[in-house]
């Protein structure tokens, strides 16, 4: 739902939120569900921690969303629905007050009580805990940028229990995605007692305590994690999956594989190039859903080569993302030259004027800026990504382009993606390859890859202009005014290559035609095991 900041609308946001719907297993009529309600879902690849306020890879909060619920959630179309809060309302442009379902428990029988929000959000933004996403969501609740920067202490966070079920939310600038942003876990509940019990621990299997769906059963390093059906669950009733398999297969052939042999029943992602051999050969079982998510390669700013703007738009001129999008991955994804994608609300897409060029043109200008910036043929630059062959011919594919048109070499380092998160985050890389995936549909959730003092911008600039122009908007009451600074600031700091934009995510992948609940007009891609069911086959 796309919000107006306007105070006019806030009677229809009240009036759609207070309906209390959520979304379980809506099985139609004439489907008859299968004796034994059990799925395996590949998650391509181990998740880095199950830590809702430390985790920050996509396939971490794909578990974790079945492990905890926050204030909503986000169904299988995409749509922000009630989770433990029922209701909710803007009672100003600051303020947001969200109603708690009084039946909502803790795995282990407890109560969900707003206390357990305003301790999950104060211990998410706490410089102790360490979160790289504190500064991205942080900076829209009241103090949370000064508190996250050491200025204030944590209780001093705007979010208050007004009562038992009853919790507020002050924010240091009207954000009308609210409902929206609190769908992610890192802004959700934690059982204090039990994470103060177990520690570091907290999260193992014998100790996690969690509000969730399901309940975490086994986890096996680079095997498998395991997920049972919740009995405390307020709306166990109607989840149909008693038990959610997770595997962290990286390789997407050896993921075809375990789908073909009947061990896999949803394939993470098909590897680049079958898209259409697969099609063909299983058309009941292929999908493939536009999504708001960004492949993009991330440049070390502060790197002696990468520093001079020139080597980093050269780079990326030359890179040809149609032959990238119709060749080398050929599964329906567009060309990407800007931070935000298209389907993204509050911001236009932009793009370079030598977008259109011939390639003959782009090569000769690129040419001319290494010259110019001292860097010679034979160059040597390296790339770090995650072990997975999706992103192995990609990068393939890149140092090909950069070799035969600038005779400049790539050096390939595979990892564990958990490694590479790390890599980046530390800063020790030259180039990496990266991805994102819309947190909520708002062009701040995009920007904040860009944004000077963001957890999420591993790459070293910083436009201050630009980031003046993104405060101005966030302060805006006019929608149509934030949109035109969001645009005008993404265009500034695109117009310094921070980083190199790919493409726009597709996810093409196999689903068991007998999985029940999986909708193809989800454009975030989150999927949660309570929607999910097993029919009969």
């Amino acid at each position: 739902m796309k919000h107006n900041f306007r105070m006019k609308a806030l009677a229809v946001v009240t009036l759609l939120s207070l309906t209390g719907l959520t979304m379980a297993a809506t099985i139609p009529a004439g489907v008859q569900l299968d004796a034994k309600q059990e799925m395996v879902r590949n998650n391509a690849s181990e998740p880095e921690t199950l830590d809702p306020a430390t985790a920050s890879g996509v396939p971490a909060n794909n578990i974790i969303r079945d492990l905890f619920e926050g204030l909503t959630a986000v169904d299988g179309t995409g749509k922000t629905v009630p989770g433990v809060a029922e209701s909710w309302k803007q009672t100003d442009p600051q303020t947001w007050v969200f109603k708690l379902r009084q039946n909502a428990k803790w795995s282990n029988g407890d109560p969900v009580s707003t206390e357990d929000f305003v301790y999950g959000m104060r211990r998410f933004v706490d410089p102790a805990t360490a979160s790289k996403y504190a500064a991205t969501y942080g900076i829209f609740i009241l103090n949370g940028r000064d508190i996250v920067d050491g200025k204030k202490p944590p209780a001093e966070l705007g979010v208050k229990a007004i009562d038992k079920y009853t919790l507020e939310i002050k924010t240091p600038y009207p954000v009308g995605f609210m409902p929206e942003l609190v769908s992610n876990l890192q802004l959700g509940p934690v059982h204090k007692a039990s994470l103060e019990k177990s520690g570091k621990d907290w999260t193992k299997p014998a100790n996690l305590v969690s509000n969730g769906a399901f309940s975490l059963a086994d986890w096996q390093v680079n095997s498998k994690i395991v997920l049972t059906k919740s009995k405390q669950y307020w709306d166990a009733k109607n989840v149909q999956l008693t038990k959610f398999t997770y595997l962290p297969v990286e390789d997407g052939n050896a993921d075809v594989k375990l789908y073909e042999s009947g061990e896999n029943d949803w394939v993470y992602q098909l590897p680049p190039g079958t898209y259409e051999k697969y099609k063909a050969q299983y058309p009941k079982d292929i999908r493939n859903v536009p999504m708001l998510g960004l492949r993009y390669y991330s440049y070390n700013n502060a790197d002696p080569v990468l520093k001079d703007v020139r080597v980093r738009k050269a780079l990326s001129m030359v890179i040809d993302r149609d032959i990238l999008a119709k060749k080398v991955t050929a599964d329906g994804q567009v060309p990407a030259y800007g931070v935000i994608v298209k389907g993204t609300n509050g911001a236009e897409i932009t793009t370079y004027d030598w977008a259109t060029w011939p390639m003959a043109q782009r090569v000769a200008e690129a040419k001319k800026l290494l010259a110019a910036a001292g860097v010679q043929p034979g160059t040597k630059i390296k790339f770090a990504y995650n072990t997975d062959v999706y992103h192995k011919k990609m990068a393939i594919f890149a140092a090909s382009e950069w070799k035969t048109k600038l005779g400049v070499e790539l050096e390939l380092e595979a990892m564990e993606f958990k490694v590479l998160i790390k890599k980046r985050n530390d800063g020790d890389y030259q180039m990496a390859r990266n991805g994102w995936i819309a947190d909520y549909n708002d062009a701040t959730t995009f920007l904040t890859l860009v944004q000077c003092d963001s957890d999420q911008n591993s790459h070293k600039n910083c436009n201050r202009k630009a980031e003046a122009l993104i405060t101005e908007g966030n302060q805006s009451l006019d929608p149509a005014k934030r949109k035109t600074l969001f645009t005008q600031a993404a265009k500034l700091i695109m117009d310094d290559y921070p980083m190199l934009p790919l493409l726009q995510y597709t996810v093409p992948r196999l689903v068991k035609p007998y999985v029940g609940g999986y909708s193809t007009q989800n454009s975030m891609d989150r999927y949660r095991g309570k929607e999910l069911y097993i029919i009969k086959h």
